[in-house]
């Protein structure tokens, strides 16, 4: 088992390593790795979730019981890295907010994914899908609207409202989720062609997306950030997944779909935590840590659940 996790891990290691290495060597620019970043924020991450969002069976073995003991976890982590983060670290409620999108967002399928497989099999990934589904919409949906009350407040009803509507449909990734939701319920197919130039573009996402965060990790390193790291990597790897083991124990959830909430909730924060504090300019070098190690650090706590639920 632990040699499965170091096959699917060490990879996504050996990408980030190469971004540092690349940048800290000046062998790539830092400022070709912030075009790098917009890239895979504004367009090639756009088209993965809108492409992946238009073909999934959202009619079919959506368990309720399910969602609600993942997202109810994700929900009350997100508030623990906030309000851990403002009344333990004293950091500004911007900050807060970013630092609490890290303790929310697993990365579900960089990680998920391939990690249940191996683990369960291709035929016990039902639960996973539902959970990814409604993953980033639930997550950046709940952390923009956070932040936007956060940076507008004082302000009228209207004018919050009006705030988070902007932040909300003038985000690239919002977008892309709503259009593979329109997609998908309407049934209508993505024409070939604009599929064909879609999966071109996704499949250089996640590598470009993971070469991005090694060079800036050059830019954001943990000095001074070590107990905001520690706490992030404390609420995502070991309380999420046990609130979500916690709330499947009292909804009775079948064997399969308990596998994916707890497995999935133990997966550590995903890209899409820096994407999100690299959007608002908020915690950047927490979020950018905190993937790293958290990532590492998973390589011991996901072996411990797996054995746990086995």
């Amino acid at each position: 088992m632990v040699q499965n996790l170091l096959d699917v891990i060490l990879p996504v290691f050996l990408v980030i390593g190469f971004g540092y290495f690349a940048v800290w060597r000046g062998l790539f620019p830092i400022s070709g790795i912030d075009g790098v970043m917009k890239f895979t924020q504004n367009f090639a991450i756009p088209c993965l979730l809108f492409q992946a969002i238009a073909k999934l069976d959202l009619g079919s073995d959506f368990d309720p019981d399910l969602l609600i003991s993942f997202y109810a976890g994700a929900a009350i982590c997100f508030a623990l890295g906030i309000f851990g983060a403002r009344i333990l670290l004293q950091r500004p409620w911007e900050d807060c907010v970013a630092i609490g999108f890290c303790c929310l967002f697993s990365n579900s399928v960089l990680l998920g994914l391939p990690i249940a497989e191996r683990a369960y099999g291709p035929d016990a990934l039902t639960g996973n899908y539902a959970i990814i589904a409604l993953h980033s919409p639930f997550c950046y949906g709940l952390g923009i609207t956070v932040m936007e009350v956060v940076r507008n407040r004082g302000q009228s009803t209207v004018k919050l409202a009006g705030a988070v509507g902007r932040a909300m449909f003038s985000n690239a990734l919002v977008l892309a989720i709503l259009g593979g939701f329109a997609f998908n319920l309407t049934g209508q197919p993505i024409p070939g062609v604009v599929d064909d130039a879609l999966s071109l573009i996704a499949r250089a996402a996640l590598p470009a997306a993971l070469f991005a965060l090694g060079g800036v990790l050059i830019q954001y390193r943990p000095e001074g950030d070590k107990v905001a790291i520690a706490m992030v990597c404390m609420i995502a790897l070991l309380v999420h997944p046990a609130l979500v083991w916690s709330f499947g124990t009292a909804l009775s959830l079948p064997q399969d779909g308990f596998r994916s909430g707890v497995l999935t909730a133990a997966m550590a924060p995903g890209f899409n935590a820096y994407i999100f504090a690299n959007m608002y300019g908020k915690g950047r070098r927490v979020a950018a840590s905190s993937v790293l190690i958290a990532t590492g650090a998973s390589l011991l706590t996901v072996w411990l659940w797996l054995e746990i639920l086995t």
